[in-house]
């Protein structure tokens, strides 16, 4: 079993930026990689990004490109989304998720952090 733990969520101003953690803990060495993807109101989950415990394949949904940056630092076991200039739209429950193989379904996944944007 894996364990995932966010943090990081909060409220900012429009234009900000926030930093979430995963902390993972368990058979992460069970784990392929991570990824990160939110959920809105009323809106169906969305892949943000995703990155390889090795570091070779690090892969961005279009839309979050250029805004988002996804890393990882192994000692640690814990995956980052830096996430800047954020807008309201980006006001959603943030989730991490870890994945045994690649191009796998995501087989564990955290409880969810709030970001709110306001502005």
């Amino acid at each position: 079993q894996v364990q995932l733990v966010e943090s990081g969520g909060g409220l900012v101003q429009a234009g900000g930026s926030l930093r979430l953690s995963c902390a993972a803990s368990g058979r992460t060495d069970s784990t392929y990689g991570m990824g990160w993807f939110r959920q809105a109101p009323g809106k169906e989950r969305e892949f943000i990004a995703a990155i390889s415990w090795n570091g070779d394949s690090i892969s961005y949904a279009t839309s979050m490109k250029g805004r988002f940056t996804i890393s990882r630092d192994d000692a640690k076991n814990t995956v980052y989304l830096q996430m800047n200039s954020l807008k309201s739209e980006d006001t959603a429950v943030y989730y991490c998720a870890a994945q045994v193989a690649r191009n796998r379904p995501y087989d564990y996944w955290g409880q969810g952090t709030q970001v709110t944007v306001s502005s």
